[in-house]
């Protein structure tokens, strides 16, 4: 039985649920559960401190876990990254009171407090910057305030936590970070692996593409087939009405509205969108 960790709390947590509720795995209903076991699908589900995750990866006590990449670097596990799952996406980065400090160089000698400690030393080091790193376990923005640094590394969304602290971005950003699927460093690939991942993929092909279906004229295919050209190609079928075609083809969600347009322009008719929620390619 594949053994998965699942961080048990945030929106880590949830957004991670959600993923593979989408990916046909049941998941618990009730956040104090530690454990489930999903026997139609032969895995068993772990929600723990989503920087411990990496660790259990590492020593092989899980087989496959689910975190953050900044927390699965600063844990230095024997653990590494397989793919990203597009959820959970932030920026690792210094910060520091406005004028005090202008880029990396101007924090030597200086005391700079984080909780990512492994990942911001080796920044340090690899670009000969002698600074004082000071761990701390949980929110830095006060560090400086308190007296304990002169700067901090936090992770960044959009920044309101660190104006708040009266504190602003310096240098450029140490590490982009978003959930990752990791497994044991060197190890065989675990029983149930190969089809949880392909699930995975999936559900972030099914989150990235729709699916479009139009009616257009025989002289105007090559031109449409050009805007929607799919995956591999697109279904064309011969409609009851002479001199048209239906067309079905999965479009990049992103751009599916503009897509939709030009379609319309080139006189393609019954254009419909739908959402896919499964997909291997």
């Amino acid at each position: 039985m594949l053994k998965v960790a699942v961080p048990n709390k945030g929106s880590l947590s949830e957004e991670a649920t959600q993923m593979l509720r989408e990916a046909g795995y049941r998941q618990r209903r009730d956040v104090r559960e530690l454990t489930l076991v999903d026997p139609d699908n032969d895995v068993e589900f772990f929600y723990l401190r989503p920087r411990d995750i990496a660790v259990y990866v590492g020593e092989g006590t899980l087989d496959v876990g689910i975190t953050g990449r900044d927390l699965l670097l600063d844990s230095a596990a024997c653990a590494e990254e397989v793919m990203g799952l597009g959820f959970g996406g932030s920026r690792l980065c210094f910060a520091a009171p406005p004028g005090d400090v202008q880029g990396v160089a101007d924090l030597r000698g200086r005391r700079v407090a984080t909780s990512y400690a492994e990942v911001v030393g080796d920044y340090l080091r690899r670009r000969e910057v002698d600074a004082t790193v000071v761990r701390l376990d949980g929110a830095v923005e006060s560090a400086v305030r308190l007296g304990v640094a002169d700067a901090i590394a936090d992770v960044v969304s959009t920044g309101t936590t660190l104006r708040s602290a009266g504190l602003v971005v310096v240098g450029e950003t140490i590490l982009v970070s978003e959930a990752v699927l990791t497994t044991r460093r060197g190890a065989d690939e675990p029983a149930g692996f190969a089809v949880f991942q392909r699930r995975l993929q999936g559900v972030l092909v099914a989150r990235t593409y729709v699916m479009m279906d139009y009616d257009i004229r025989t002289e105007q295919l090559e031109d449409a087939v050009a805007l929607t050209p799919g995956i591999e190609s697109p279904t064309v079928s011969p409609l009851h009405r002479e001199g048209w075609l239906a067309v079905r083809a999965m479009v990049p969600r992103d751009s599916a509205q503009r897509v939709m347009d030009e379609l319309w322009t080139l006189g393609a008719r019954g254009t419909l969108m739908s959402d896919i929620l499964a997909c291997r390619l």
